[in-house]
């Protein structure tokens, strides 16, 4: 059966409220004025993981379940605008939401709504198998019915990327998601030692590459047993969010995946995309172009050969 389909992406369809505060952690007050103001969009990890590769230019669809609400009515409204396949189930407890409190060096700080969810939330067999069938490749964010979708996508034999965010690395709710996937991203935040959580996932699961970012500190890469630093790369702009950077991240490494490039290439085309998202106001949802990020790239390959030449010492750096 022919493809239709680049990235698949499963879960993570949500809408945040985004509040800028005067710094974190906020300290105990009885009220904040709050300016630039609190705005709610739709954008969660799954939204934006679909809108980086879809700016990519990759064949781009989205499964999830979403509620009948207004919030419901954001994430539709986002994907419509910007020309994204949605496949909605009915959420019984209401689409997933968050708040975001946005401090003013672009950290932030996530209070999800765990009440939406429900032991019987399920993503049907039979449409995660039809849109598994004609993927390329499917990206599946935590959300609990993912999980349980992890099983029929792994017969399917599509590829699978996971985040798993700031697992510390030993919560087991992370574990089926990090053991199935063929390329598993995560963040260094709550973990103790890195590398032998990173190790430790591709000695116990299918993982062909593990990378973990590490904010201003770059990010790691794990392939073939060789473990590599990949250096942060100077925002265009100034930071102002944080949020969505390392959906931005992986949105990058899939783009050079899924267009055959080495892994330390992908690494690059993700610290790039990773990048530039720091530079988009939280209340907006822009990614990086194709265009862009190949430019970026070949600027960034140029310098380091040019330094190179000039017996620079590069030997940390991936370009």
């Amino acid at each position: 059966m022919s493809t239709e389909t680049d990235v698949l992406v499963l879960g993570g369809a949500g809408v945040d409220t985004i509040v800028h505060v005067p710094e974190l952690p906020l300290p105990y007050a009885d009220s904040y004025m709050i300016r630039p103001g609190i705005e709610t969009r739709a954008g969660q990890s799954g939204d934006f993981v679909a809108l980086g590769v879809s700016s990519l230019g990759l064949r781009t669809h989205h499964l999830d379940m979403i509620g009948e609400d207004h919030e419901g009515d954001l994430v539709r409204a986002l994907h419509r605008d910007r020309g994204i396949s949605l496949t909605e189930v009915p959420l019984p407890g209401g689409t997933k939401r968050a708040v975001n409190l946005v401090g003013p060096d672009g950290r932030r700080l996530s209070l999800y709504d765990d009440s939406r969810s429900q032991e019987s939330d399920r993503l049907p067999e039979a449409t995660v198998r039809d849109l598994a069938a004609v993927s390329r490749h499917a990206h599946v964010v935590i959300t609990y019915p993912c999980a349980l979708a992890l099983p029929v996508l792994r017969e399917t034999r599509v590829t699978l990327s996971t985040d798993l965010h700031d697992w510390d690395g030993a919560n087991p709710y992370h574990e089926p998601f990090a053991l199935a996937a063929d390329l598993v991203f995560l963040s260094t935040t709550a973990l103790d030692d890195p590398e032998r959580t990173m190790r430790d996932i591709a000695r116990r699961g299918r993982a062909r590459a593990v990378v973990a970012t590490a904010g201003a500190g770059g990010a790691y890469l794990l392939a073939d047993g060789e473990l590599v630093h990949v250096p942060a790369v100077t925002p265009p702009a100034p930071v102002v969010d944080s949020n969505g950077a390392g959906d931005a991240f992986a949105s990058g490494f899939l783009f050079g995946w899924l267009n055959g490039e080495d892994l330390r290439r992908c690494a690059l085309y993700g610290a790039v995309a990773g990048a530039y998202a720091c530079t988009v106001p939280s209340t907006r949802t822009d990614t990086i172009a194709s265009a862009e990020l190949l430019a970026e790239v070949a600027r960034l390959e140029a310098r380091s050969a040019s330094e190179t030449a000039a017996g620079a010492d590069t030997s940390g750096d991936l370009v």
